[in-house]
């Protein structure tokens, strides 16, 4: 005899299944991040100089300073993309709001950051052993063939960085996100981050030309660019999580 249905149904577990957007949609979130941030210019510039202090003052830090600035690069960006969703959601965003993911799934926050660190010095350990015996070639030469040598190693090397990086950015993407606000684990999340990015790669690959716009044009600027871009770039996130993943 079967047992009857207990009622209310529990909803179902969130696993990470994303749609495909379309290749302009980009631009959607671009204008959605703006919208953010020019309704409350003044709490996301004070959370972008917090975010900005927070991650130079651990940098400096002899040894640890860049693995810990990156281990909290997730905790951060969760407290930016509440930021978003107080305000999306009509509330007022406050600066309190930044530090919510020291509070909430900190752990797993941090465990996204260190897989991420781990994969980019694995991949700046490979690019070392691949490359630097050209480019060590080279500057021993030192001639016209040595020089030939040298670039052609920083050109591998980079080229390496580009194809071997760019998954690690792909699983990393939504990775904050669906951690902080749909509970998933580390490694569920960075490959549902993935496949999401994979399916998606067109509006993606926009997306990663502007970035690269908007960050030159920010950094001539005396880095006080990123003042805004900061804010814009996290709520162009938010709505980019929303369009992918709650939206299916």
């Amino acid at each position: 005899m079967e047992t009857p249905p207990q009622f209310p149904v529990a909803p179902k577990a969130f696993d990470g299944a994303s749609r495909t957007v379309d290749a302009g949609a980009c631009f959607d979130w671009l204008r959605q991040g703006w919208a953010l941030f020019a309704a409350n210019p003044g709490v996301w510039i004070g959370c972008a100089v917090l975010t900005l202090v927070i991650l130079f003052a651990l940098s400096i830090v002899p040894l640890v300073g860049q693995l810990a600035s990156q281990l909290l690069l997730p905790v951060l960006g969760a407290g930016l993309l509440q930021l978003c969703r107080r305000q999306s959601e009509g509330a007022t965003p406050e600066i309190a709001d930044l530090f919510i993911g020291f509070k909430e799934n900190t752990g797993n926050l941090i465990m996204v950051g260190v897989i991420y660190a781990v994969a980019i010095f694995a991949i700046g350990v490979l690019v070392a052993v691949v490359v630097g015996g050209g480019i060590a070639g080279g500057v021993v030469k030192g001639s016209v063939m040595g020089f030939g040598l040298m670039f052609g190693g920083f050109l591998l090397g980079a080229l390496l960085i580009l194809v071997l990086a760019t998954p690690v950015f792909m699983a990393v993407w939504f990775a904050p996100a669906l951690v902080f606000f749909n509970l998933m684990t580390p490694m569920d999340a960075m490959r549902a981050s993935f496949y999401a990015c994979l399916k998606n790669w067109l509006p993606f690959l926009v997306y990663g030309v502007i970035l690269i716009v908007l960050f030159f044009f920010s950094a001539l600027l005396l880095g006080l660019g990123f003042l805004v871009l900061i804010p814009v770039l996290s709520g162009a996130l938010y709505a980019s999580y929303r369009d992918v993943f709650v939206a299916v």
